[in-house]
């Protein structure tokens, strides 16, 4: 790796904090050895890790606890508490985007870096290479296959330039997000790239939303922020919805004047109009209403897969009393379980032995219940759920039953 470095680091008396950008792969781990060990604020997994975890301790890490709700305080309460303090702690470095991105842009900086209100200094990094083997971002190659990639290169080049030290002012001092916004300027001019309003959370989001194969996944994170503008992220109106009468109507074909009135907002807003167009994708005038919903539903709280299947039946269920043919069983079934046709038809056969010619969803539970392959539905515990997916690591056979 032939690292170039540019400018001068300021000391921890100029500057206690570092900021990275872009973060694009795990190479950029680098840039603790290139920049004296710092601290760095870091996930607890990584530090648990039996391979760098030993690394990273020496380094005198915060760590972060991303399931924990009081994890972000804390972490905020201890950069603070380093930052300003009058002990020799080590400088300490900090990714402000908080994921990987692909450099093409700097998405918005979490204001944990800047609450101290001490003067930074930003970093920039650069990859110069004809051939980009190291992006690891949400999709795409693993981090195996980079790592072979590059290790497939004589050499691959990486350019790293401290900035000078930015001092808030005294608005900044009181306003976090205003001093995180202009530092990221600052930085996204001296990349001569743009400045794009994502944030970890979104990413987040819309992994969520494709691996629940929801509507419209990659429009997502704009509708709720359209959501949240026109007032409806607190109203509930479209969980009020599929438990009232609409679903007697069909909703498949809504005119804009329909899903104003539907969503109780008004036309005169722009964004009302903005938020139906994320849906109407070929200008026909009209949206299949139940995507937006489903969408909406799907990621505006913490649910599980069978929260949201379940609310899936009920948006497909036409006759809305309850009982759901093979049709809207496959609808939903296809969307959210990502079953195919034919075997979401087979399924439906073996709960309607009597041939009804629909189903209830309790009847489903009580299938699926008896069904190894649908055991992760009803399974909270991500390590259990891999557990049942993939098997014992190392199985114990000695201590099984024999018949």
């Amino acid at each position: 790796m032939n690292v170039v470095v540019k400018g001068k680091q300021a000391s921890r008396c100029e500057a206690p904090i570092l900021v990275a950008a872009p973060h694009s792969t795990f190479l950029d781990g680098g840039i603790v050895y290139v920049t004296g060990f710092p601290s760095t604020i870091c996930r607890y997994e990584s530090g648990a890790n039996n391979h760098i975890g030993k690394l990273i301790n020496f380094t005198q890490p915060i760590y972060v606890w991303r399931d924990d709700p009081d994890s972000r305080q804390n972490t905020i309460q201890e950069i603070i508490s380093r930052a300003t303090s009058s002990l020799d702690w080590p400088q300490i470095l900090i990714f402000p985007e908080g994921t990987c991105t692909n450099r093409s842009c700097l998405i918005t900086f979490k204001p944990g870096a800047f609450f101290p209100g001490v003067p930074i200094q930003p970093v920039c990094i650069r990859y110069p290479n004809k051939l980009d083997t190291v992006t690891w971002t949400w999709e795409g190659p693993s981090a195996l296959k980079l790592l072979w990639l590059t290790l497939s290169q004589p050499y691959s080049n990486c350019e790293i330039e401290f900035l000078p030290v930015y001092t808030p002012n005294e608005e900044e001092k009181q306003d976090p997000k205003l001093f995180a916004r202009n530092v990221r300027a600052v930085m996204a001019k001296a990349l001569n790239i743009p400045v794009v309003d994502y944030t970890y959370d979104d990413c987040k989001l819309l992994t969520k939303a494709k691996e629940l194969n929801l509507p419209y996944a990659s429009s997502l994170v704009e509708v709720i922020k359209l959501r949240r503008k026109l007032g409806l992220e607190n109203a509930n109106i479209e969980e009020k919805l599929i438990n009232s009468s609409f679903k007697s109507k069909d909703y498949s074909s809504v005119t804009y004047e329909e899903f104003i009135r539907l969503l109780n907002i008004s036309s005169e807003n722009t964004e009302s109009y903005q938020l139906f167009k994320k849906y109407d994708k070929e200008n026909s005038g009209v949206i299949d209403f139940r995507n937006y919903l489903l969408g909406v539903l799907g990621i505006s709280k913490e649910r599980s897969t069978l929260a949201i299947f379940q609310i899936a039946c009920k948006i497909y269920d036409q006759n809305g009393d309850g009982r759901l043919s093979s049709e809207d069983f496959c609808k939903a079934a296809c969307q959210i379980l990502g079953l195919s046709k034919e075997y979401a038809l087979e399924i439906f056969d073996q709960i309607d032995r009597n041939q009804l010619g629909s189903i209830l969803f309790e009847n489903f539970l009580n299938y699926a219940q008896k069904k190894t392959e649908f055991i992760s539905l009803f399974t909270s515990n991500k390590e259990e759920k891999l557990r049942q997916r993939n098997g014992d690591i190392c199985p114990n056979y000695y201590n099984k039953k024999v018949d």
